[in-house]
């Protein structure tokens, strides 16, 4: 009986993933972590496997979440890395009131990554934010305000839109949740 799950086969390679993402070398993340550099490359590489404390503050330290780097539900082995089913997709924890954000990307290892958000009706994303990064999002149901670099855009359905390291903030002031898949590239979470 193989003891992996299949979640924790991707584990070292999403931390890995998101370590690059966040410009971080081994060293760095590991003297952040007060481990030794050999213990992060083992897990980085699956040889070794942290305990949910350790999990904590590697997240912590990445500022990221446990449940983006271990949320998966178990999929069956030949599924692994090429479907994500529905029920079995990773939230992305956020602070944001009334958006709820799901990896639909396997895992983290692509030059991109692919979200679910769902922006729940009356809230709104409480800054203006700029990433490091190129997004193009999909409205497929509900209807969302964007303001992008000062521009104020109602989406509707079928629409798409396309964000470039520049300032955006949303708005859902309507009734219904606006669902949107964002492709964001490079992965940030």
């Amino acid at each position: 009986m193989h003891h992996d799950t299949p979640a924790s086969a991707t584990l070292g390679a999403d931390i890995r993933a998101v370590r690059k993402s966040r410009g971080l070398t081994l060293s760095q993340l590991a003297a952040r972590l007060d481990r030794s550099i050999g213990w992060l490359s083992q897990v980085e590489r699956n040889l070794s496997h942290p305990s949910i404390t350790d999990l904590r503050h590697i997240a912590a330290a990445l500022d990221t979440t446990v449940s983006l780097l271990f949320g998966q539900a178990p999929a069956p082995a030949h599924e692994v890395g090429y479907i994500v089913r529905n029920h079995a997709r990773r939230p992305i924890g956020s602070s944001e009131t009334g958006l709820i954000e799901e990896l639909l990307s396997p895992d983290l290892t692509d030059d991109f990554e692919v979200v679910h958000s769902t922006f729940l009706p009356h809230s709104r994303i409480g800054e203006v934010v700029t990433r490091q990064a190129q997004e193009l999002g999909y409205l497929v149901s509900g209807r969302l305000d964007l303001v992008i670099s000062g521009r104020r855009f109602t989406i509707h359905p079928g629409d798409s839109f396309r964000i470039r390291n520049e300032p955006f903030e949303w708005i859902n002031p309507y009734d219904a949740p606006a669902i949107a898949i964002w492709v964001i590239a490079p992965p940030i979470y």
